[in-house]
């Protein structure tokens, strides 16, 4: 069974990857999903829906950054 803070490692490259993936396959719906917040977070997320291009790369990087998370976590553990 998964400790706590490893089920919150596994999350956190979960929900890293996962939100990648959808900013690479719909980067205008995926920055609209988290468009809720603070004014400048908003006005951040309507800049991103307008600039497709630079939100799949963001994504791409989050896509990466998780499996890395995983990869390095899980040799931790």
């Amino acid at each position: 069974m998964l400790l706590t803070s490893k089920r919150w490692k596994h999350f956190t490259a979960m929900a890293l990857i996962g939100d990648g993936v959808m900013a690479v396959v719909c980067p205008r719906h995926d920055a609209l999903a988290w468009e809720r917040g603070p004014k400048a977070w908003q006005n951040l997320m309507h800049k991103l829906q307008d600039r497709p291009g630079l939100t799949r790369a963001i994504g791409a990087a989050q896509i990466i950054g998780g499996v890395w998370w995983a990869l390095h976590h899980e040799r931790e553990d």
